[in-house]
């Protein structure tokens, strides 16, 4: 297959297929984070040249968002509060004029009809490309493990440390990074905050819960605290800090 890659600075006529293909990909609670909903049309308007469209024949079949930052100490250092924090800081660091060294990864989707083809790496690609071409020497990504979610309550330390017999590891989703050459660095065990109240949460989810306590949820990596007593609940994502070096 012949694939193009452009950016949303180059087609933003294309701007509509990153929540089109984001809401068939990934649950529908995700796209509640307060972070994401207050900020995730800023990457568009700010930062367009740093969201990716994989196109096939003038479709697009996959895509990335990014957001370029600055940090100055060891990776080890990355905050607990991944995806939420990079954002904030991404933008901050914009509006003071700081200067980026590193491009985070916040997103990369494949439509669901092109899923198992392969593609996921070719953008991971586009990406550390776009970091080079930017001057920026590392990509650093809270990445969100493919097949966590069937395993809620496996503590995410453990769940990185899965390994196939072949010395890689388990997840799908961490391999095709550690095989372009990332490295896991540590998890992030707040990496997005989902709150709401036990009425949206059941909307969300086309569950049902009646008592409080932890619940197992379609698509959700940990289970979801439900309080009665508050009328609320509330999930927190743990996601994991890897980290590509670019070659400049």
């Amino acid at each position: 297959m012949s694939y193009q890659m452009f950016t949303l600075k180059e087609r933003p006529d294309f701007r509509e297929v990153f929540d089109v293909i984001g809401d068939r990909v990934w649950p529908q609670f995700m796209g509640w984070d307060p972070v994401l909903r207050e900020h995730w049309d800023d990457l568009d308007n700010i930062f367009p040249e740093y969201q990716l469209i994989l196109c096939e024949d003038n479709e697009a079949v996959g895509l990335a968002n990014s957001i370029p930052f600055h940090w100055d100490m060891p990776f080890e250092e990355l905050p607990e509060e991944g995806w939420d924090w990079v954002v904030v800081k991404g933008l901050k660091d914009k509006e003071k004029g700081t200067k980026p060294n590193t491009l985070c990864g916040l997103q990369v989707a494949v439509d669901t009809k092109y899923q198992g083809k392969g593609i996921s790496p070719v953008i991971v690609l586009e990406m550390l490309n776009t970091a080079r071409d930017s001057g920026i020497g590392h990509v650093a990504i809270p990445i969100r493990p493919t097949l966590k979610s069937i395993y809620p309550l496996i503590p995410i330390s453990e769940y990185i440390e899965w390994k196939r017999e072949d010395g890689l590891p388990f997840d799908p989703w961490i391999r095709v990074h550690v095989k372009l050459g990332a490295r896991i660095v540590k998890p992030c065990h707040k990496s997005m905050y989902i709150p709401g109240s036990i009425a949206q949460w059941e909307q969300w989810t086309g569950m049902k819960f009646p008592e409080t306590g932890e619940y197992i949820v379609e698509g959700a990596l940990t289970p979801v605290k439900i309080d009665h007593q508050k009328n609320t609940g509330e999930y927190i994502e743990p996601n994991v800090w890897i980290v590509h070096k670019i070659p400049l």
